[in-house]
């Protein structure tokens, strides 16, 4: 009986021990940072569906009500955008693709591949990461504009293709401007990976007679594929919210070929002042596609950071 009173005050205490006061602290400090950095997002949700009456005769937190509640501004945002949303897939997809494979296969080459002047080729990439885009606007557009007009060249190409329209020709230089300003910091992700892999595989297909290319193919791409997933992820995000590039190499926003970052800014302006609920539905629908790429990639992207970790 002694030792069961004795067991009880035991746990008592225990129980007492780890919802001690600090341990409570801890979590209300966790719970108000958690609230601080969701505020904008719930406040930014709501104002989507809100009236331009609602927006400004409630507060911004609290959700609207029956008169105040709309799907007009989705709808007005969705119209407004779903050109630029196929403009942006159209240049975003191929230039990930194209900057995440080359950058694979350039950092193959500079970490399991022995040949003379790697530490050069190196410094040049490390080079390439660090040049800025302001850097490089002048002669870019010079050099697509002037010197040469890759879109003009291609143009009849587009005019051919079902889907596509003549004026998707001015978003290919774009897709080669990211293509080769992603290269760099792609082949730097993909060495810090390929450093850390056992060279035991590749050098037991060398002494089976693989080449080059072979041991990249059947060895080098399947152990690869989690950090696709978070090259992949980091490229996406990057292009498809550049805004720079596009705004040097497209006219202007009122273009057909206008991406969503030129759009988003012009959505909901007029002369009697800016709506914010169709801003905030712009920018919602706008951040679909990253959140979609993040979902989709969601179990490579966390193996890959394990792994490189």
């Amino acid at each position: 009986m002694a030792s069961s009173s004795s067991d009880q005050t035991f746990d008592v205490a225990s129980l007492v021990e780890d919802y001690s006061l600090y341990r409570i602290s801890q979590y209300v400090l966790v719970v108000l940072f958690i609230g601080f950095f969701l505020a904008p997002l719930e406040t930014g949700l709501m104002t989507a569906f809100k009236t331009n009456r609602a927006v400004a005769e409630t507060i911004p937190l609290m959700p609207p009500l029956a008169e105040g509640f709309t799907l007009d501004n989705m709808t007005f945002a969705l119209d407004a955008l779903s050109g630029a949303f196929f403009n942006s897939l159209f240049m975003a997809i191929p230039a990930t693709i194209g900057s995440v494979l080359f950058g694979s296969m350039a950092a193959y080459g500079l970490t399991m591949v022995d040949w003379r002047g790697q530490l050069g080729v190196l410094v040049l990439f490390l080079v390439g990461i660090f040049l800025p885009y302001q850097a490089v606007l002048v002669p870019l557009a010079r050099f697509w504009n002037n010197i040469f007009p890759l879109a003009s060249m291609v143009e009849p190409i587009f005019v051919a293709l079902p889907i596509l329209q003549s004026y998707h020709a001015n978003l290919v230089p774009l897709i080669i401007t990211h293509i080769a300003y992603g290269i760099p910091i792609c082949t730097i992700l993909f060495r810090s990976y390929y450093q850390g892999l056992p060279t035991s595989y590749v050098e037991a297909a060398k002494i089976d007679g693989a080449s080059i290319t072979k041991i990249y193919r059947r060895i080098i791409l399947p152990i690869s594929k989690p950090m696709f997933g978070v090259v992949f992820i980091y490229q996406f995000t990057q292009i498809y919210n550049e805004f720079l590039f596009a705004f040097t190499l497209i006219t202007g926003s009122d273009t057909p070929e206008a991406v969503v970052t030129l759009i988003l800014p012009a959505v909901g302006a007029s002369t009697s002042g800016v709506d914010f609920g169709i801003r905030m539905s712009a920018a919602f629908l706008a951040a679909l596609p990253t959140l979609i790429i993040y979902v989709a990639f969601a179990e490579q992207f966390a193996k890959g950071l394990k792994t490189d970790a």
